[in-house]
């Protein structure tokens, strides 16, 4: 089995010699698809391959443009594809999945608005149920040329690709029309792969453990590690360090009528870093299209650096210079949501805040592996962490001023 670290990087990033890189997103989307042999399952928030479909004429859709064509041309080659998005969506005049009927594909939406109030923010593939990708990038043009992505590929593995296509299933079905949602799941959607019974192999020839997480709860039978204790656990288990880098944090229900406030997150990090000593870097994204409101709660965060008290939690912005690309939409964002410790790798595609976990869709990937052997996925992805941390990109919160192209106004993603 080979693991690969995936992602985009902008244009207009540019982080000098010698840095460290995950493959390119594009390429291995491009890899997957011409392994595919028998049949390839996406879920996705929603397709936008395409500039026009934002209204955007711009030379930096190709690459989506050629992703589009690609997978167009798979039930010529008679590979069954599947895709699952979202109601509610952002892409609400995108002419991706009227292309995609058309050349024989298999499309359905998944109501989650009316379901459980949220939404399908889910973002995986599943390829010849041998092959997985889970990462931050939607089908999105942005993705791949705008909007700075990260993910992970694994290649070769039945067992994950299987776990993983349970949880296809369960969106497939609840795609049609008028369906609710099963209390209990029937047996067929159990798992035997959770954080207790974590599946052994070997990765890029690295002994490891890993399962895959899902939330709302909702969607989870019993024996389905849910996300949020995924993270919660990874938090609590680390013994040196915990690295996160995620779009959105906010201890709240964000679109939830009522904005409860949620601090399970952050009192899980402040517990770590008060009783057992241990060092956090919080780094999260500000953007054209960032949220004001999430500011007091990342400057409390903040504040709780206190070397003389072996408190040290920190937190910075990471900003991507806008260029000469301010009309593209919804671009010029770090939009990576995983979690490195000195423990786990944690990749995920939900921003940390309660509606993500509780009412909305969402997978994360748990990798644990043997430290002293080969060269492990958590390694390569605190090098990547570390690339960005000390990059010109990451601002300290104290440093944020009118001299960062940062405008804290609303969010999605």
């Amino acid at each position: 089995m080979l693991i690969v670290l995936v992602e985009s990087i902008p244009l207009d990033v540019d982080y000098g010699m010698n840095a460290s890189f995950g493959k390119s997103l594009y390429e291995e989307w491009n890899n997957l698809l011409s392994v595919a042999r028998d049949q390839i399952d996406v879920a996705s928030f929603y397709w936008s391959l395409t500039g026009e479909d934002i209204n955007v004429n711009s030379s930096t859709d190709a690459s989506g443009r050629d992703i589009l064509e690609k997978f167009k041309a798979l039930p010529s080659r008679n590979v069954s594809v599947r895709i699952v998005t979202s109601i509610p969506t952002l892409a609400l005049n995108s002419t991706d999945l009227k292309l995609l009927r058309e050349n024989g594909i298999q499309v359905r939406r998944v109501n989650f608005g009316r379901l459980t109030k949220g939404i399908l923010h889910t973002k995986f593939w599943i390829v010849d149920r041998r092959h997985i990708y889970i990462g931050s990038a939607n089908m999105d043009w942005r993705a791949l040329t705008q909007v700075k992505e990260l993910g992970v590929v694994i290649y070769n593995s039945s067992g994950l690709a299987s776990d993983l296509h349970k949880i296809f299933q369960s969106y497939w079905v609840m795609g049609r029309t008028n369906a609710s949602i099963p209390e209990p799941w029937p047996s067929s959607y159990d798992t035997l792969i959770n954080e207790e019974r974590p599946l052994v192999v070997s990765l890029s020839g690295v002994p490891s453990q890993v399962y895959i997480t899902a939330s709302p709860p909702a969607f989870c039978p019993d024996s389905r590690t849910r996300d949020l204790h995924a993270v919660l656990s990874a938090i609590r288990d680390a013994r040196e360090f915990i690295h996160v880098s995620v779009m959105e944090y906010y201890p709240a229900s964000k679109f939830a009528h009522r904005h409860g406030y949620w601090p399970v997150i952050e009192n899980a990090l402040k517990h770590s870093a008060f009783e057992n000593n241990i060092s956090v870097c919080l780094l999260f994204s500000c953007g054209l299209d960032s949220d004001p409101s999430v500011l007091p709660f990342l400057r409390s965060l903040d504040a709780l650096r206190s070397p003389s008290d072996s408190l040290n939690i920190q937190v910075k912005l990471y900003v991507i210079p806008v260029g000469n690309r301010s009309h593209i939409p919804y671009a010029k964002v770090n939009h990576n949501k995983y979690m490195v410790t000195d423990k786990v790798a944690y990749i995920g595609t939900s921003n940390w805040s309660a509606d993500y976990f509780n009412t909305t869709a969402g997978v994360g990937l748990v990798v644990s592996q043997d430290a002293l052997r080969g060269n492990p996925f958590q390694k390569q992805l605190s090098l990547v962490f570390d690339r960005d941390w000390n990059s010109q990109f990451a601002i300290p919160l104290a440093e944020l001023n009118q001299n960062h192209d940062c405008v804290f106004s609303k969010s999605t993603g």
